[in-house]
Order: structure tokens, then sequence, then C-alpha cells
């Protein structure tokens, strides 16, 4: 892919280690694309405290060319320039789940419309697992509204290709086996728990910490047959209760995931918010969750999602037959299911940015010279700038660019934090 072939029209959202950016070929045939840029100086930069940026950049391209369902990004072409490396998908026109959600009356789905988009989650996390792929990042952020109305799981540089094990009988102890008290387990949990909480290291950034073997128990079906991962990954009000203690995880940590998705759906704030990260994590690690209201079938699979023993957490198998999706047709649901949102698909199209104009809104981003940046901006437009030229347009449109995206998004909800 040819970076110069392409118009870029706005910045869509941000991340750790990059920004979305819209745009699509000129002279094409219209279909809009999301360009995922990654500055070479941030990953230069990161490189000297890890391998870890580098790695998840490359998983993240290669993984993508091998996707092969309706549910995930088709991969549209790489391109690399002096300063930027970066790659195509399709864009979403229809937002985040996060940001529908937001938009309804009491900023909460109907039962209806959880099954609907919880079916389309059970269906595409089993695709990745059987390709032997944990997610780790699963949230409604994550979660894109295609054109169609069904959705897209995106921003896989938190993914991990899990090996299989070798012997998985001698890797495990037998159910009859001594293993670690429940005392000692949790002894562990804090010890890790307390480590993270009081360090300034992001959540994100942990993915090559030091292994800390769990010696306990068997795992049962799809997790059973692939090794461990010792990653501390994720993000805060998601992650599962095993990956704060370090016990090691597998495919169990997205069901967790999936119960804290469903549980927002449905009260419309996560299970385990707490006023900071240390007691969120307590949270996560010590208490159950709050589910309120008469029991149901999709209070029940929240509760058996959110089981802290990710030996005793459901996985797909009993996922799928679970009171909740009761008459769902798991193997034509995506053909003949009738979404419950369908967006408009209408895109402002301005004049395009120049390879040096992204450039430099992406280095701004990650490499800002003061935090008055947006003032100055401000202060332009305030002293009568409206005449100035067409240039100058662009460049005031980068700045307003770098101060939202470097401000709280997720109160803004045209922008996509990743």
């Amino acid at each position: 892919m040819d970076f110069r072939n392409l118009k870029v029209v706005s910045a869509v959202g941000r991340g750790a280690k990059g920004v979305v950016f819209l745009a699509k070929p000129y002279g094409g045939s219209g279909e809009w694309l999301a360009l995922k840029v990654v500055s070479k100086a941030l990953l230069l930069q990161k490189k000297n405290r890890s391998e870890s940026g580098c790695k998840r950049v490359s998983f993240e391209r290669h993984i993508l060319r091998r996707f092969d369902h309706p549910l995930l990004p088709r991969f549209r072409g790489a391109f690399e320039t002096e300063q930027l490396i970066g790659f195509a998908i399709d864009y979403c026109h229809g937002g985040n789940l996060h940001s529908l959600r937001k938009k309804q009356p009491d900023k909460t789905f109907s039962v209806e419309t959880i099954r609907f988009y919880a079916v389309e989650l059970v269906l595409v996390l089993e695709y990745l697992h059987n390709f032997g792929v944990v997610y780790r990042d699963l949230k409604p952020e994550n979660i894109m509204i295609q054109e169609s109305g069904h959705i897209m799981l995106v921003d896989f540089d938190l993914s991990k290709k899990l090996n299989q094990k070798s012997n998985p009988s001698s890797c495990n102890s037998s159910p009859g086996s001594d293993s670690p008290s429940e005392k000692d387990r949790m002894k562990r949990r804090f010890s890790r728990f307390n480590c993270y909480c009081h360090s300034a290291q992001l959540i994100h950034d942990s993915e090559f910490l030091p292994s800390q073997l769990d010696a306990n128990p068997a795992r049962r079906s799809e997790s059973y047959s692939v090794e461990k991962s010792n990653s501390f990954v994720g993000t805060e009000d998601y992650v599962a209760p095993e990956v704060i203690s370090g016990e090691g995880h597998n495919f169990g940590v997205d069901w967790w995931s999936l119960g804290v998705v469903l549980y927002e759906m449905l009260y419309g704030k996560t299970p385990f918010k707490g006023a900071n990260r240390k007691e969120t994590f307590r949270r996560i690690l010590t208490e159950d969750p709050e589910l309120t209201g008469e029991t149901t079938p999709l209070r029940d699979l929240i509760k058996r999602l959110l089981a802290k023993d990710p030996n005793r957490r459901i996985e797909v198998d009993d996922i799928k037959d679970h009171d909740f999706f009761k008459g769902v047709k798991w193997d034509t649901i995506l053909e003949i299911a009738r979404p419950p949102y369908i967006p408009q698909n209408e895109i402002v199209d301005p004049g395009g940015f120049s390879r040096k104009d992204v450039e430099s809104f992406v280095h701004g981003i990650f490499f800002p010279k003061n935090k008055d940046e947006g003032g100055k901006t401000n202060e332009g437009e305030k002293n009568g700038n409206e005449g100035q030229k067409e240039d100058g347009k662009i460049r005031d449109n980068k700045n307003v660019w770098v101060v939202k995206l470097n401000q709280n998004s997720s109160k803004d909800e045209n922008f996509l934090i990743f």
C-alpha cells in the first residue's frame, strides 16, 4: 500500500502506541479505511525498555492477514514512511459499542439487544481461541459496529498466540494431587496485586515480566490443551483475577471480560469499578458482582462468567448451551439475525491531509512540545484567523486533533480509545 495514494480525512482514535485515521484511496471506489499508524520513534523509545512494542505491532499485522471471519477486520494493506509504520483495515461506520450504549435513553441495552451482541462476541472469541489466540482486551471500545450492524472486534496488539502443551497430562496436577491451599493462593494474589498497584508501570507495558508459575489444577475443555501466559496485560476494569494475581492465564480471561461487558450493557457500569486502580483490583480479587434484580438467565450467565476461579468459570461449550441462548442456531445466526442498530453511513469528505501533516500530528501526540499547544491554537482563532489559506486550515485542524486526542477521550463519543 502506497501512503501517497491515500486521502487522510481525520483522526478517529488513539492508543498507547498509535493513532487511527479515517482515509480512502484517491480516485478509488469510495471504500473507507481505518489506518492504524504507529510512530517509529515511539517504538524505538520503547525498545530501549523491552521488545514488546515492536513485537506487538508485528504480531497484529501478522494475525490480521490470517483472519477470515465476518466479525473480524479485513487486512487491506501495510505502509511505511520515514517516520511511521501502519496498516489499513475496513472502517466501521457505526462507532463502537461504548458510544452506542451511551446514546441509549438510560445508557443500557435491552435484554434482546444484549443477546444479539453476546452471540456475536461468543462466536468471534470462539474463532480466535480455535486459532490459538487469546484476545486479552475485550471491552466496548474495541467492539465496533459495521455498516451492516454486525460487530467487528478490533485492536489485537495485546493478543497472544498460546502454545500447545507438549504433554498436557504432565503439565497439571491430577484432581487428587496435593495443591496449594486457598489461603496460600490468596497470598500470592495480593503479593502481585500490591506490586502493580504501587508501581508506575502501566498495565499494558508489563508484557515481559518474570514468569510466576501456577502449580494449581487441571484445566478443562478449550483451555486445557494450551500453555498459560504470565503477562500482565489488559484494561483495568475488564482484567481477570488470574492476570492480577500472576497465577498464569489462558482463554478464560476472555470469558471473564465478556462477563464484564455483559454486566456493563445491562447495568450501565462495570461491576468492580473502584476509586483508583488499587481499589478496582481489590474488588476484582475479593468481591462478587452486584447482580441486582430478579434471577434471570442473563444474570446467571454473567455470574458464571465472573467466577474468580478460572477452573470454575464457564467456557465456550457451556456458554452456547446456556439458557440465555436457548433457541439460538449458532451455525446460521450470522446469516439470519437482524441487527438492533444499523448505522447511518454519511461521512463528510473534506480535503485530504498530506503525509507530512500526518507524521507531525502523530509526533505531536506522543512527543508534545508543551501542554498549552491547544491553547495557542485557540488564541489564533480568537485573533481572527478565519481568512487564512487552506494550508493554514489544515494546520489548525491538525492542532484540534492533537488537543482532542490528548484529552480524556472517553468523554468524547467521536473518538475511539484502543
